[in-house]
């Protein structure tokens, strides 16, 4: 059973029963039921008008639950929030991120905004940028870069990794690397390459500029 879907449904029910719960003690504690159903409906307006809000989380949870742009487990982004999915309820979901902390967002904010999720597809790409000095050769650059990346054991072969020149900047050559990977093996691959990478153009002679200003003084 998906435990997503099972995490609505158990919330939904939980909610349910203690709507119940508390129509049978009144119904115990001697009320009329008509009263109690004509209270109900006379407040019904102003209560929907109240927790349209909620109403509005409630329909969206549904809305998540049906269409299933993500489950439990998944990685997503939403506007400026992101975290791991831990759980769906009738009305917020709750997030973790990385560093640990808890979001919890309203269903509505989900269905009304774009989610981007990291964990759907089970292969992940990784596009790094790498700055290197006007005078340094570019094949050099393409071969110190692809040789290390090939190297490791998370980049996939297919497809195949790519490096090429991308931009010609104020004050350095712009390589971009780009290899696909397993999405579990994202932050660690990035990490590794950049150090290793890094420390590969070091060991060649092949230097990262920084930027800088040149003053000129006439006399």
């Amino acid at each position: 059973f998906d435990p997503t879907a099972r995490s609505l449904i158990e919330n939904t029910v939980k909610t349910a029963l203690y709507v119940i719960m508390l129509i049978t003690i009144v119904g115990i504690l001697g009320v009329p039921m008509a009263s109690i159903i004509a209270v109900i409906g006379s407040a019904g307006a102003a209560i929907a008008l109240a927790l349209q809000g909620a109403l509005s989380n409630l329909a969206s949870g549904i809305v998540l639950l049906v269409l299933k742009p993500m489950k439990l487990g998944d990685y997503i982004e939403c506007g400026s929030i992101s975290g791991s999915v831990t759980d769906l309820g009738i009305f917020y979901t709750t997030l973790v991120t990385p560093d640990n902390r808890h979001i919890t967002v309203p269903n509505s904010n989900l269905t009304t905004g774009t989610i981007v999720n990291y964990s759907r597809e089970e292969n992940r790409r990784l596009d790094i940028v790498f700055q290197v000095a006007y005078s340094s050769d570019t094949e050099t650059v393409k071969s110190l870069i692809m040789k290390t990346a090939a190297a490791h054991p998370s980049v996939l072969t297919d497809p195949a990794p790519f490096v090429r020149l991308t931009q010609l900047d104020s004050s350095s050559l712009n390589f971009t690397l780009r290899v696909w990977c397993l999405a579990g093996d994202f932050w660690d691959l990035k990490f590794d390459l950049t150090e290793q990478i890094k420390a590969a153009l070091d060991e060649n002679g092949i230097s990262i500029p920084f930027n800088q200003l040149d003053v000129h003084i006439k006399q």
